[in-house]
């Protein structure tokens, strides 16, 4: 015994010492050449100035910067490709990649390799697509700045953050701004997307087959359309706020088995404020895309637009000020929708339809801001049910034509003989236990403070 221990303590020694991670500061002009030679865990701190690109990390290192030091791409592939494991890029600007979207330029392409990256603090201009995560699974991309390309047309601008097959991979806290989509993610799972905030782009989330993952605490500012939600299952959409979005402030299109649970979306009117108390522009204001006219119309188009989605569940969301509260159709069944507020909406709710759609659950509806109700046993349900659409709308909507007759006696007449008669109701939405008050107002997200680089 005593002479088997003394040779696996004499082979022990004999091993070479790991050897100690290095910390190396780069001049300009030095960056391809220290990362040809760099140890895996070494760090390399980029000194002040321009480091030309394009670059590629083939070793795990963690490259950080001292303030005003920039990796530039030269227009040319993308700035910085990542070809290795655990590598972080931290306090970098990074900026010029090419502009081919056949070939992906970005200015961090982090490619199948790069598993377990990191990418936090840094601030992008100038790119094509901001950051791809290209199935580098479980990375992390926190507190980036990103800025797209306003030089270029929507459909020849990359997305900000955008991600394809990276499961585990969270992407929290970024700000983008400009360039073609915030985030597009697609055929992943097991994702968190938090805390972002999107401002002046087409899509601030465009979201397809992403399962089992979530969207929460994100912001869309003045975007066609906030979250574009698609051939996704069971997700959790949560705590998200669109604010004056042009077209939806969310879609669901074949969206299914998922929690929707205290968004708010705010539509926008002509002579709305913003933050600050200002009168926003005029040419924010959204235009009827469905009537193909250029006439301008007054407010957001639709709040939520569901189609084909089943099987999902909405509570504690607040639709506010749009042309359409929720735009149901194409199918969609065994949605629950209770708990959620209808706010100063033009249509509360389009659906055409023949079959009976209660949206109340236990005694508990939703909050109708036109529903003129009384309650008089004080239990804060109305004594009535409540009905958002009726024989009048379908016509309208089938046939825009006879808006003409809106105010005709043949038309008032049809109302009130279904309003005394509710069996004329051709099918559609009712809520058959509607509040008489709203639900507390979603607590904003805080993604102004938590997104800074």
């Amino acid at each position: 015994m005593f002479l088997r221990t003394a040779t696996l303590l004499a082979a022990a020694l004999a091993l070479p010492a790991p050897a100690l991670a290095a910390t190396a500061t780069v001049a300009p002009g030095g960056l391809e050449a220290a990362l040809a030679s760099a140890a895996p865990g070494d760090t390399l701190v980029l000194a002040a100035g321009v480091h030309p690109g394009p670059l590629t990390v083939r070793t795990p290192v963690t490259l950080t910067g001292e303030p005003g030091a920039v990796i530039d791409g030269q227009g040319s592939g993308s700035t910085l490709t990542i070809l290795a494991p655990n590598v972080t890029l931290r306090h970098l600007e990074i900026r010029n990649s090419g502009l081919s979207l056949i070939d992906q330029n970005a200015g961090i392409f982090l490619g199948k390799e790069a598993r377990g990256a990191v990418v936090e603090h840094n601030r992008l201009r100038d790119n094509l697509i901001g950051i791809y995560i290209w199935g580098a699974a479980d990375s992390l991309v926190r507190r980036n700045d990103i800025v797209g390309r306003t030089d270029l047309r929507v459909s020849e601008r990359g997305n900000g953050i955008q991600l394809w097959n990276a499961p585990g991979t969270r992407v929290l806290d970024n700000s983008v701004r400009e360039g073609r989509d915030g985030l597009f993610t697609t055929s992943s799972r097991k994702n968190v997307f938090s805390g972002n905030r999107f401002e002046h782009v087409r899509f601030a989330v465009h979201y397809m087959y992403t399962n089992d993952s979530e969207l929460t605490d994100n912001v869309s500012i003045a975007n066609n359309v906030g979250y574009a939600v698609m051939f996704s299952n069971n997700l959790l959409i949560r705590n998200n706020r669109s604010r004056a979005d042009r077209e939806h402030g969310l879609m669901l299109n074949n969206a299914n088995s998922s929690r929707i649970e205290g968004n708010v979306i705010e539509g926008r009117f002509a002579g709305a404020l913003s933050d600050a108390g200002e009168a926003l522009p005029d040419s924010d204001i959204p235009r009827d895309s469905e009537a193909m006219s250029d006439r301008l119309r007054s407010g957001t188009w639709k709040c939520v637009f569901i189609y084909n989605a089943n099987k999902n569940r909405f509570t504690g969301n607040r639709f506010d000020g749009c042309e359409i509260g929720v735009h149901f159709t194409a199918g969609s069944e065994r949605n629950s929708l209770t708990g959620n507020a209808f706010i100063g909406n033009r249509t509360q709710v389009k659906y055409v339809g023949t079959r009976y759609l209660d949206w109340s659950e236990n005694g508990r509806g939703n909050y109708w801001s036109d529903n003129a109700a009384f309650d008089l046993n004080g239990d804060g349900i109305s004594d009535e049910p409540y009905r958002p659409n009726d024989v009048v709308d379908r016509v309208m909507w089938e046939y825009p034509a006879a808006k003409l007759l809106m105010n005709s006696p043949g038309v008032q007449v049809i109302r009130w003989a279904q309003k005394q008669f509710p069996a004329l109701h051709p099918g559609g939405v009712i809520d058959s236990a509607p509040l008489m008050t709203p639900p507390p107002m979603p607590t904003p997200p805080q993604t102004a403070e938590r997104n800074q680089p």
